[in-house]
């Protein structure tokens, strides 16, 4: 498809200016930390923005912003597009030596900060408190254009280090100006709860407030399902946008409070059919959508409007507006419909490439040979796809090794390079297993250099270090050899075979659960993490739980005993005994 869509004549800080003055006392944005009308919000971004420049920010600079989800975050976001430079968003979660790494990379001169910011900054960047004294000019024009970069996000690198996507203006515009699967109307309120640094924020947050609408933030911390879904019903959200792990949650535990919502996108990995089909009947005033895309084409490529129940796999739909794909072999040929081929994605949604790294973007953004435009380009995507005669498309896995953990795209190359660089390890191979609670988990199959001793538990601990927690392989092995395969290369698929059950080594020594909540706690730990023999004492985290897992948990405990648990308990104490105690705790309360 060569010009699928007219171009944005403007940036999104000029798009949001002329919103404001449309509806300068409508509500732009809500959070714990206040809400802000769209005229304050233009006049604080504005402070902000001139602030920026005064201290020589300009166009091609990038700032990067550490400040959560919060109203405080909303107006940084906005006044370094408004200054020209493109934001950096940085999970809060991610290891010191992480954050450094990605801030040298991105050249950040400067990091706008909330209170609660942490981290050592690398030499050369400065920490700017958001709640500084702002100067009253406006900002100066700084000449950006559409095709400025507006964001820089990272995903995984599958050479060991993380990359940077430069996402431009006019690929955000294309993604919620005039979007054909989502119709935004100034009544809507989108609930903010992805992480800033992953790009389905970027849906998230500029939908609303480039067409009028209400952004609300979700509290800066994990949600329990009730609590996520009571917040949707109490703040009135009428799109929200959920993971596919976390859609399959929601939907186990009841889709009561989502009765108000107009519109419920799911996606960033693949959706179970039969929890659509729940969705689907206990919905039938909410339009549900699948949403595929990665970040290199700006949140989606395809959409697929599901409009009543799905046999066999649930297809991701068709092109959106400003996009255009095809359908092709090895050789860049298209492939005829019925017949499986990799998805390459055109139009304005593509990212200018990886910061830095001419080589690797050259690789996978090619020049569209079908296109009538000169310099058109195309994105190679990785995913396997088969086109049906009615242009629909369904998914049909990778091409290559990269996989998708709880909707965060991995390159296990990354993970084997850090766990290679350990102290000990001889060699390193990491694969996606199926987890007995659905989706898949990481775990790493590991050898030991001649004379030296491995411990998983300090293999894990040391890649906490430089890694995501979400790379982070679930259980790590240790083995003599890595199976071969006949032309000698590591064989993944028996690995993705070998199965464990068997308790891990942990810091905690073995301890028998006591009847009763402790060894319920237990057993339903060894259920949802697949392992046998969990004890009292057992961390959940060293186990290789997360989040998503704690989560399904707590909706289990509510569900069997009445009481409703904080995910916050798996924090301060991570273990069936802590919390056995929480849920005794809070059956006496109640």
């Amino acid at each position: 498809m060569d010009a699928p869509y007219p171009s944005h004549s403007l940036p999104i800080g000029a798009t949001f200016a002329r919103q404001a003055r449309r509806t300068p006392d409508r509500t732009a944005v809500r959070g714990d930390d206040g809400e802000l009308t769209y005229g304050e919000l233009d006049d604080r971004s504005d402070r902000l923005a001139r602030h920026l420049q005064d201290l020589g920010v300009a166009v091609g600079d990038v700032v990067a912003l550490d400040a959560g989800r919060s109203v405080a975050a909303v107006v940084g976001l906005l006044g370094i597009l408004k200054a020209g430079a493109a934001y950096l968003a940085l999970e809060r979660r991610y290891p010191p030596e992480r954050r450094r790494l990605i801030l040298e990379d991105a050249g950040a001169r400067f990091v706008l900060t909330a209170p609660g910011a942490s981290g050592e900054l690398p030499p050369g960047c400065t920490a700017l408190p958001l709640e500084a004294e702002l100067p009253t000019r406006a900002p100066a024009d700084p000449g950006v254009t559409p095709a400025d970069s507006a964001y820089l996000a990272y995903t995984s690198g599958s050479t060991g280090a993380p990359k940077g996507v430069c996402v431009p203006h006019r690929a955000v515009s294309r993604l919620v100006l005039g979007a054909d699967f989502l119709v935004t109307t100034a009544d809507d309120v989108f609930l903010q709860y992805a992480p800033m640094a992953f790009d389905a924020s970027t849906l998230e947050i500029w939908a609303p407030l480039l067409n009028g609408a209400r952004l609300d933030l979700a509290p800066d911390r994990d949600l329990s399902v009730s609590e996520l879904t009571k917040l949707v019903r109490h703040s009135g959200t009428t799109v929200l946008w959920l993971t596919a792990g976390l859609f399959q949650q929601v939907v186990e535990s009841g889709l009561d409070d989502l009765r108000g919502l107009r519109v419920l996108l799911a996606g960033g990995d693949v959706l179970s059919p039969p929890h659509v089909n729940r969705a689907v009947a206990a919905l039938p005033g909410t339009t549900l959508v699948n949403g595929y895309g990665p970040t290199e084409n700006t949140t989606f490529t395809c959409c697929h409007v599901i409009t009543g129940p799905v046999t066999g796999a649930v297809p991701i739909g068709r092109p959106i507006r400003g996009t255009g794909v095809h359908v092709l072999d090895a050789d860049l040929r298209p492939v005829p419909d019925g017949e499986t081929g990799e998805l390459f994605a055109t139009g304005e949604g593509l990212a200018h490439g990886y910061l830095g790294s001419p080589e690797l973007t050259a690789e996978r953004f090619l020049p569209d040979p079908y296109a009538t435009r000169p310099g058109a380009r195309m994105y190679r995507t990785g995913d396997l796809v088969r086109r049906r005669p009615d242009g629909v498309l369904e998914y049909h896995g990778r091409a290559d090794q990269q996989v998708k953990i709880r909707g965060f795209r991995i390159e296990p190359g990354e993970v084997e390079s850090a766990l290679a660089a350990l102290p000990g390890v001889a060699e390193a191979a990491v694969v996606a297993q199926p987890q007995p609670a659905g989706g898949k988990s990481l775990v790493a199959f590991v050898t030991g250099r001649p004379g030296d001793e491995l411990s998983t538990l300090d293999l894990r601990r040391r890649l906490a270090d430089v890694l995501p927690e979400y790379t982070i392989p679930s259980r790590v092995r240790i083995v003599d050899a890595l199976p071969l395969t006949a032309n000698g290369k590591v064989d993944r698929a028996a690995l993705t075979a070998e199965r464990s059950p068997g308790r891990p080594e942990l810091a905690a020594a073995y301890r028998e659960p006591a009847p009763g909540t402790e060894t319920a706690v237990a057993r339903l730990w060894s259920d949802r993490l697949g392992i046998d023999g969990v004890g009292a004492d057992d961390d959940f985290f060293e186990l290789g739980g997360h989040s998503l897992i704690g989560v399904r948990i707590t909706a289990d405990l509510q569900r069997e005993y009445g009481v409703e648990i904080s995910p916050v308990a798996f924090y301060l104490d991570p273990t069936p005994a802590g919390l056995a105690a929480a849920v005794e705790k809070a059956r006496d309360a109640a």
